[in-house]
């Protein structure tokens, strides 16, 4: 990726501002589909995509790219495009992340848009129109909900724990009887938005995620005094040349190690995962 001066580049809010604009107009087209038995293909063998996806991302492309126009494209529905490797920015999208509650007429679902550079996620929405809620960060600016500044919970006792079945019972027997599993939430960036707004505690997320799917949630997660690991104890990064991701950890303090404990190498997890 080409060194650039960033100051020749909008700031952190200037794009969030930006994505908001997109995202609630990006929304306001797949509600046009919602409950309306939108048209539905199968792609990549059992995963659906909808004439609403294809709507909403041909809306955010033209738009984001007409305003920014240095900036690179990764979308879950536009094939990847490697030029984007050589911009300074890289906009992650996922039109409709939660397309199967979407087509079923669940209504958590949500436009995830991001603004990610050199890896990291610089702002982030999460525009949720069916549920009437935005999530909103910016890098060292805070995660907000509808204006209302987020925090994770700091739960002791009882945790709420979301996840595959199969990872949550590799908890320690002690951990698993006291916390609480939380039913599916069909879309995965709006489950970690709902550990921002302190709603649960943590998350496993099973393997195969993509980027789409985490760099606005991850954001606002950790602006929220959260963290998102993967089985090295690393923050996953976003926008390079691999764009999934293998079991990945979500929450804060000691939960989230005895969640990282599950996912982590044999070496010494102690050693790997941040304090």
């Amino acid at each position: 990726m080409p060194e650039v001066d960033a100051r020749s580049l909008p700031s952190p809010e200037e794009d969030l501002a930006l994505l908001r604009d997109a995202a609630r107009e990006a929304g306001r087209i797949a509600m046009g589909y919602f409950g309306k038995d939108p048209q539905v293909w199968i792609k990549e063998g059992t995963s659906p995509v909808s004439e609403a996806d294809y709507a909403a991302d041909r809306f955010l492309r033209e738009t984001l790219l007409e305003a920014r126009p240095r900036y690179g494209w990764l979308s879950e529905e536009t094939v990847d495009d490697p030029g984007r490797l050589k911009a300074p920015r890289t906009f992650v999208v996922d039109p409709i992340d939660g397309t199967r509650a979407f087509i079923a007429g669940n209504p958590t679902w949500c436009v995830s848009v991001a603004v990610v550079e050199q890896g990291r996620s610089l702002a982030g929405v999460l525009d949720c129109p069916a549920r009437n809620e935005v999530f909103w960060a910016t890098r060292g600016g805070g995660a907000f909900l509808d204006g209302r500044r987020l925090d994770v919970a700091t739960t002791e006792s009882h945790p709420s724990i979301a996840g595959p079945k199969s990872l949550i019972d590799r908890l320690d027997p002690g951990l698993i009887a006291q916390s609480r599993r939380v039913d599916y939430v069909p879309s995965l960036a709006y489950r970690l938005a709902m550990i921002a707004d302190g709603r649960i505690d943590a998350s496993f997320v099973k393997s195969d995620s993509h980027d789409w799917d985490l760099a606005a949630a991850a954001l606002i997660l950790e602006e929220a005094g959260g963290t998102l690991l993967d089985s090295g104890g690393d923050t996953p990064r976003f926008a390079m040349e691999r764009i999934r991701h293998g079991e990945l950890v979500a929450g804060s303090g000691e939960l989230l190690r005895k969640l990282f404990h599950v996912i982590a190498g044999p070496e010494d997890v102690q050693a790997q995962m941040p304090v």
